[in-house]
C-alpha cells in the first residue's frame, strides 16, 4: 500500500516533536532525572505530541514539499516551536507543577532546550533534504547533455532562472557563469554561480570559460537584457557573432503556465515596455464563462482562444471558415491539459443562418468576434468580398449574440477604421457602428442596468501575425532580398499577439464591470508609431546582415488604400480615461439602428447588383470621413 507524501510528513514531524521532548529532559537531568518522571511523561509526551500535530496543521508545516523548503516554510517552523514552548511554559507552570507535581516539572531551561531542539528536528531535515536534491540537480545539470550556459540579466531576474534549474523546471542547463549591467552585481555570486562582468564583457568572459574547460554553447538573456539601455540588437547579433544559441526567459508577469525558456524572436526587440497587465482582473472576468471566438483559427482568434482557456473559462467554441486552421487551432488548445471543454466548429460568418443556429446552440455568455478580412490591397480590388464578411458577417455575428443572450460581444476592429482611406477601413468602421447602435439600444431596454454590452477594440499592426510586416521581411532576408517597403516616411504601430489579446479581454471586463460607462469603443495604447524603414534595417541587422550592403532595400510605392500615418480616434470621437493601463475608451458616435438598417438594405441591393459605386455611396454616407475611390 503506498503512503502519501503529507502521511510521511506528518509522521515525521511527530516523531520529531516526541524525540525533542526527551532529548531535552536527557540533557537537562539525564537517565536518573527521566526515570523519576517516567510516570508523568507516558501521560504528557502522547498529549504534547497530539496538541503539536493540532498546531503543525495550522501553520500548514505538513502543506510544503521539501525540495522547495525556503525561508517561509523555517518561519513557519519557528511559529509552531515557539507556540508549542509556550505552551509547555503555561503547562508547567500553571497546570502540573503547583496542582499535580509540587515543583516544577519541565522548568525553564528544559523549555528552552526542547525549543531549540525541536527547530533543529523539524528545519533539519527539510533543509538536507533540500541538499541533496539540490546537489543532485546540479550533478545532472553538469552532465554531458547539459549545455554550459551564461545567464544575461541583473542579480533577481538570473536567481530566477537559477532557481528554476535547481528545481528541474528547466533541464539541460549548466549555468557556468552571469552577465549584470548592474554596477552592484559585479564580483557577486548568486546561489553559487559567479557574476563574472557585464554586457560588454560577453567575449572575454566566453573566452575566460574556454581556457577553463567550459565552452560556452548557449546564452539566456533574462527580461532585463531586453531594457532599451541593455542594447539587447547588439548583444543578440554579438552572441551570434560567437556561435552562441540564445533563448530568452519569458518576464513572470507575461501570463504563461509555466516557467520555460523561449527562442528570441526579432519581436521581442523591436517593441517598447509592454503594459503591465491585471491577470487577476482577466481570471475573474472569463473563468466559468462561455466563450464563442469566431476567426478562431486565424492569429488573433487563436490567441483569445489560448487566453481564455488560460483564464479558466468553462466552454469555449472556436468558430472558424477555414478548416486547416481550425484543426491547427483546436491541436493546439488541447495541449493545454484545460478543464474548459472545447469545441470547434466550420461555420462562415457570412452564412447568418448557420451562425444563428451555432450560438442558439452553444449559449454563450461572452463573444470575441475576430473573423475578419483584412488586407488593404486585397480588399481594394474585391470590395464587395470586404463588405460580405466584415460588415454582414459582423451583423449576422452581433445579430446571433443577441439572439442567444450573450452578455457581452466584443469586436476586433482596427485603427484603420478612423478617417478610412481604405474598403478595409470603411467596412470596419460600419460594423463598429452598427455594434455601437446595437449597444444604445440595449443600454436603453427595461434592464439597461444588466444589459447586454457591444464594444469594438481598435488595434493597429500586431507583431508575427499572419500577413504581418515581419514575417513578409524574415522571408525576404531569407530569399535574399530585396526587403521591400513601400514609402521611406511610413509609420505603423505594432503590438505582440499576447499584448493585443489581454487588452483586448481587458476591454471586455471593463465594458461588463461595475464601472461600465457609456463608452463602446475601446483602443489600444500602441506606444510610439514605429517607421518601417528604420524597421526593416533592424531586422536585416539582428538576421546577422548589414542593410544596403548584404540586402538591399527598395521601395515599391504606396498601395491603393494606405496611408503614411495611422490615427486612433475621430475628431468627433471624445476619448475618456478609463483607469486601466493600456487602454483609452471612446463615446460612440453612431446613427440610430434605423439608419444602420437602411444602410444595410443598400449595401445589399448594391451587392446584389455588383455596383461598386452604391456601395462607395452607402459607406460615404455612413462615415462620412471616407476618402477611399471607386473602382
Amino acid at each position: 500500500m503506498k503512503v502519501s507524501r503529507k502521511t510521511l510528513i506528518v509522521v515525521h514531524d511527530l516523531c520529531a516533536t516526541a524525540a525533542a521532548i526527551l532529548a531535552s529532559f536527557y540533557l537537562r537531568f539525564e537517565a536518573p532525572g527521566i526515570a523519576e518522571r517516567a510516570d508523568l511523561l507516558v501521560i504528557i509526551v502522547p498529549a504534547i505530541v497530539l496538541y503539536a500535530g493540532i498546531v503543525y496543521s495550522y501553520f500548514h508545516l505538513d502543506d510544503a514539499k521539501w525540495r522547495f523548503a525556503s525561508l517561509p516554510d523555517l518561519s513557519n517552523i519557528f511559529r509552531s516551536a515557539t507556540v508549542l514552548a509556550l505552551s509547555l511554559l503555561v503547562l508547567d507552570y500553571i497546570l502540573v507543577a503547583p496542582n499535580l507535581y509540587g515543583t516544577f516539572f519541565f522548568g525553564k531551561t528544559t523549555i528552552a532546550i526542547y525549543w531549540v531542539l525541536q527547530m533543529f528536528f523539524l528545519g533539519g531535515p527539510r533543509v538536507a533534504y533540500r541538499y541533496f536534491r539540490y546537489s543532485r540537480t546540479r550533478q545532472q545539470a553538469r552532465a554531458s547533455e547539459s549545455a554550459p550556459t551564461l545567464i544575461l540579466g541583473r542579480a533577481a531576474d538570473a536567481e530566477v532562472l537559477l532557481r528554476a534549474i535547481e528545481s528541474g523546471a528547466v533541464k539541460k542547463i549548466w549555468p557556468v557563469g552571469i552577465l549584470s549591467p548592474s554596477p552592484a552585481d559585479q564580483g557577486q555570486s548568486i546561489r553559487g554561480i559567479a557574476v563574472l562582468g557585464q554586457f560588454e564583457d560577453l567575449e572575454r568572459a566566453v573566452a575566460d570559460l574556454g581556457n577553463r574547460g567550459r565552452r560556452v554553447t548557449r546564452v539566456v538573456l533574462t527580461p532585463s537584457a531586453f531594457e532599451p539601455d541593455a542594447k539587447p540588437e547588439a548583444l543578440l547579433m554579438q552572441a551570434r557573432r560567437l556561435g552562441l544559441a540564445t533563448s530568452r526567459l519569458p518576464a513572470l508577469d507575461e501570463g504563461g503556465e509555466a516557467l520555460r525558456l523561449a527562442p528570441v524572436n526579432v519581436e521581442d526587440l523591436l517593441l517598447r515596455q509592454t503594459v503591465n497587465i491585471d491577470y487577476r482582473r482577466l481570471e475573474d472576468f472569463i473563468r466559468g464563462k462561455a466563450v464563442i471566438v469566431t476567426g478562431g483559427g486565424g492569429s488573433i482568434g487563436a490567441e483569445i482562444c489560448d487566453r481564455a482557456v488560460t483564464f479558466g473559462a468553462a466552454r469555449l467554441l472556436v468558430v472558424e471558415n477555414a478548416e486547416p486552421a481550425l484543426h491547427a487551432a483546436l491541436e493546439a488548445l488541447a495541449t493545454k491539459q484545460s478543464a474548459a471543454s472545447i469545441e470547434g466548429r466550420i461555420a462562415d460568418v457570412r452564412d447568418r443562418d448557420r451562425i444563428v443556429r451555432l450560438f442558439a446552440d452553444f449559449k454563450p455568455d461572452l463573444v470575441f468576434h475576430a473573423a475578419a478580412l483584412k488586407h488593404v490591397p486585397l480588399l481594394e480590388r474585391d470590395w464587395d468580398e470586404g463588405v460580405k464578411t466584415n460588415v454582414f458577417g459582423s451583423v449576422n455575428v452581433a445579430d446571433a449574440a443577441i439572439a442567444a443572450g450573450a452578455t457581452g460581444m466584443v469586436m476586433i476592429s482596427t485603427d484603420k477604421a478612423i478617417e478610412p482611406v481604405s474598403v478595409l477601413g470603411a467596412t470596419k468602421r460600419f460594423a463598429e457602428m452598427y455594434c455601437q447602435a446595437l449597444d444604445a439600444r440595449s443600454a436603453r431596454g427595461p434592464n439597461a442596468g444588466n444589459a447586454m454590452r457591444l464594444i469594438s477594440v481598435r488595434f493597429g499592426n500586431v507583431l508575427a501575425s499572419n500577413g504581418s510586416v515581419v514575417p513578409k521581411f524574415k522571408a525576404q532576408i531569407e530569399a535574399g532580398g530585396p526587403v521591400t517597403v513601400t514609402h521611406p516616411d511610413m509609420v505603423r504601430y505594432f503590438m505582440t499577439i499576447r499584448e493585443a489579446c489581454d487588452l483586448v479581454i481587458t476591454a471586455g471586463s471593463h465594458a461588463l464591470g461595475p464601472d461600465r460607462s457609456d463608452v463602446a469603443v475601446y483602443v489600444l495604447n500602441m506606444g510610439q508609431p514605429v517607421k518601417i524603414l528604420d524597421l526593416a534595417e533592424r531586422i536585416i541587422r539582428l538576421s546577422g546582415l548589414e542593410p544596403g550592403r548584404d540586402i538591399d532595400i527598395s521601395f515599391t510605392g504606396m498601395r491603393p488604400g494606405e496611408r503614411l500615418h495611422e490615427i486612433l480616434f475621430a475628431r468627433e470621437e471624445p476619448t475618456v480615461e478609463i483607469g486601466i493601463a493600456g487602454v483609452v475608451a471612446a463615446r460612440p458616435v453612431s446613427p440610430p439602428l434605423d439608419t444602420m438598417q437602411e444602410w444595410l438594405t443598400r449595401l445589399q441591393q448594391g451587392l446584389v447588383r455588383g455596383d461598386r459605386a452604391v456601395i462607395d455611396r452607402v459607406l460615404r454616407d455612413a462615415v462620412p470621413d471616407f476618402r477611399g475611390e471607386a473602382a
